[in-house]
């Protein structure tokens, strides 16, 4: 991040953090894709589950907090999937954006994996997030499948991107 960036520190789960990443997502989904009720309601359960049975010895819940203590963004790594560990709940703040801070989310969550030796990363997303596909894609992610199912009620449809990480032996 640059100099000029104000300090973020990284943490994991805080109480308060769940609220605070469906606010960061519904903040950015909600005014600029007219994501609603469905997708905060998705968001919520999965979530929720998610925290019910996070394992820090094999999951990631990485959060980045302002000088202040507000949530500025996060990223998720759910490794309980037999097909590998599931990238979520990405997200930066649109104050923070273009200071490196979601390039140093995605790359603290694929070390993570990495230092665990998990083979693939995989996340899904939709077509016109470009910022965020550019970083994907930057650190090696590859998009391996498209479709017209829409997962978030938003009328988008789903892409699948996956990052088989080299050296590694066992999966997820």
């Amino acid at each position: 991040m640059s100099s000029a960036a104000k300090p973020i520190s990284f943490d994991g789960y805080r109480p308060g953090a769940l609220a605070a990443v469906i606010g960061l997502h519904m903040a950015y989904y909600g005014r600029e894709w007219g994501f609603g009720r469905p997708f905060e309601a998705k968001l919520a359960a999965e979530m929720g589950a998610f925290l019910a049975r996070y394992d820090a010895e094999r999951d990631l819940f990485l959060a980045a907090y302002d000088a202040a203590g507000s949530l500025v963004g996060s990223v998720v790594v759910d490794a309980e999937a037999a097909e590998g560990a599931h990238l979520r709940w990405y997200i930066v703040a649109g104050h923070a954006r273009g200071a490196g801070l979601g390039r140093a989310l995605l790359e603290r969550a694929v070390a993570h994996c990495a230092e665990r030796r998990y083979r693939r990363i995989y996340l899904t997303t939709f077509a016109g997030l470009d910022a965020a596909r550019h970083l994907y894609e930057s650190l090696g992610f590859t998009l391996c499948d498209e479709s017209d199912t829409d997962p978030w009620q938003g009328g988008v449809g789903e892409q699948r991107f996956e990052l088989v990480l080299p050296g590694t032996r066992r999966l997820p």
